[in-house]
C-alpha cells in the first residue's frame, strides 16, 4: 500500500483497521542469495539499494535484537557533507543528495529537517581552520560559508558570545542544507521498502558463526539455525569485528563507545545544529523539545551500550559553557553506542578469506601502495583510488595539525 493522503483518508473511514504490515515477519529460509548481518540503517539501506539497483531480492537481512535498536537508534542523528578532503567531501554530498530525496523515493517521512549545521569556531587556528575547508568546499562545489559573530547571535540567540569567555566564539561555518533526520523512521523506511521488493526482515536471529569451505564464506550459523548464502555482507557498526572474527579474519580496528543524551523536553529554544571542536560538544532540538546532546567517545576499549558519569559531566560542562540558559536543565536519559576506529590507514578493496584485515578491507600503509591497476577491478573501490593533486595540495596545502573529522 503506497501512504497518501488517500490512503489516510480511506483509512481513518474504517477506523484505521485495514492497515498493511509495514514490513512481514518471515521464517528464515534456508538459502539466500545474500545474507546481510545487521537491520540498521545502513544494513536495510544495503538490501534496499541491492534490490532496487541491481534487482537482487533473495536477500535476508539479520538483526540479533528488534529492527533499528543498535547503533541507528542511539545516534545523535546529524547529516552533513562538510568535510575537507576531497574523497570525504564527494562522498558525503552524494549521501547528502540522497538524503534531500529520500522520503519521496522510500514513500516514508524519514523527518529530514534541513536546518543547517554550525561550527564554532573558538580559537585562531580553528578559524584559520574553517577558511581553508569553506574554501574546498566551494572548489568541489558544495554548499559552505562563513559567519560572524554578530550573525551568530543573530541565529542563534542563546548562545554565550561574551568575549571574556575561557574560549570565546569568534566566528564560525554553516552549512545550510545540513540537519537532522529521525533515526528510527529512517530504519522504518527503508524496512518498509526493502520489504516490498522482497527482502526478508528476520529479528530475534543473532549470528552465533560463519561457516567457511576453505577461504570461501559459505553460510551463517544464527540462533535459529543454519543459513546458507552465496555472499554474506556483514554491517554491524562496531561490531564488525566480532562478527569477522567468526571468520576467522582480524579488522584492523578497535570499537569504543560513543556517548549521548537527551534533556527533558522544553520550548523551542535551538533552531540549528550547533557543534564545538573546542569544548566539545554538539547539540540539537528535537521535533519534542528535547535538547540531543553528543561529545567524544569513551577512551577506552568497550561494547557497552550505556553511558558513564565522567563523559556526562563533561558533555553538560561543555553545553553550559555555550549555553548557560541550559544549566538547570534535567537530562532524561543517556547511552552510548559503538563506533570503531582504524588501527592503521585502510585502503578499500578486494581482500582473499585468509589472515589479517578483512572482507572489503585492506591494510595501505603510507609509502607501500599497490599498483592503481589493481585497484581498478574493484568497483567499490574506484571512487576512491589515488588521483593527481589537486590545485590546494599542489600549493602546500594537503596537511592539517587537528585532529578531528575530515
Amino acid at each position: 500500500m503506497r501512504y497518501s493522503l488517500f490512503s489516510l483518508a480511506g483509512n481513518a473511514l474504517t477506523g484505521h483497521r485495514r492497515w498493511q504490515r509495514a514490513w512481514r515477519d518471515p521464517a528464515p529460509k534456508t538459502e539466500y542469495d545474500v545474507v546481510i548481518v545487521g537491520a540498521g540503517g545502513h544494513g536495510l539501506a544495503t538490501a534496499y539499494y541491492l534490490a532496487k539497483n541491481h534487482g537482487i531480492t533473495d536477500i535476508a537481512v539479520l538483526e540479533k535484537g528488534w529492527l533499528g535498536g543498535g547503533n541507528t537508534g542511539r545516534n545523535t542523528t546529524v547529516v552533513r557533507s562538510n568535510y575537507l578532503w576531497d574523497d570525504s567531501a564527494h562522498l558525503y554530498e552524494h549521501s547528502l543528495k540522497l538524503w534531500e530525496s529520500l522520503s519521496q523515493e522510500l514513500n516514508f517521512n524519514v523527518m529530514f529537517s534541513q536546518r543547517g549545521v554550525v561550527f564554532l569556531a573558538q580559537t585562531r587556528h580553528e578559524l584559520r581552520e574553517m577558511n581553508r575547508r569553506v574554501g574546498a568546499l566551494r572548489l568541489n562545489g558544495i554548499d559552505s560559508e562563513m559567519l560572524t559573530v554578530e550573525q551568530l547571535k543573530r541565529a542563534v540567540p542563546i548562545l554565550d558570545c561574551d568575549p571574556g569567555r575561557r574560549y570565546p566564539i569568534l566566528g564560525g561555518m554553516v552549512q545550510r542544507r545540513g540537519g537532522t533526520a529521525r533515526h528510527d523512521a529512517v530504519a522504518w523506511g527503508f524496512a518498509r521498502a526493502a520489504d516490498a521488493r522482497g527482502v526478508d526482515i528476520i529479528q530475534n536471529c543473532a549470528v552465533t558463526g560463519i561457516r567457511r569451505d576453505g577461504n570461501r564464506a559459505i553460510g551463517v550459523e544464527t540462533t535459529r539455525g543454519y543459513i546458507a548464502a552465496k555472499k554474506i555482507g556483514v554491517v554491524a557498526a562496531g561490531h564488525a569485528g566480532t562478527i569477522m572474527a567468526m571468520a576467522g579474519l582480524r579488522l584492523p580496528i578497535e570499537s569504543y563507545p560513543l556517548q549521548a543524551l537527551v534533556s527533558e523536553p522544553i520550548k523551542p529554544v535551538l533552531d540549528t545544529v550547533i557543534m564545538s571542536g573546542q569544548v566539545h560538544v554538539y547539540v540539537s532540538q528535537s521535533d519534542k523539545g528535547e535538547l540531543v546532546i553528543g561529545a567524544s567517545r569513551d577512551n577506552y576499549n568497550s561494547y557497552a551500550q550505556r553511558g558513564s558519569l565522567p563523559i556526562v559531566e563533561e558533555q553538560l560542562a561543555a553545553l553550559v559553557e555555550l549555553f548557560p540558559i541550559v544549566s538547570r536543565l534535567r537530562m532524561l536519559r543517556q547511552w552510548a553506542g559503538i563506533v570503531e576506529r582504524p588501527l592503521r590507514q585502510l585502503r578499500l578493496g578486494h581482500r582473499r578469506l585468509q589472515g589479517d584485515a578483512g572482507l572489503g578491507l585492506g591494510l595501505r600503509r603510507h609509502h607501500r601502495e599497490r599498483p592503481a591497476a589493481q585497484a581498478q577491478r574493484s568497483l567499490f573501490a574506484r571512487p576512491f583510488q589515488r588521483r593527481p593533486p589537486d590545485r590546494r595540495e599542489r600549493r602546500g596545502g594537503g596537511g592539517s595539525l587537528i585532529h578531528e573529522d575530515r
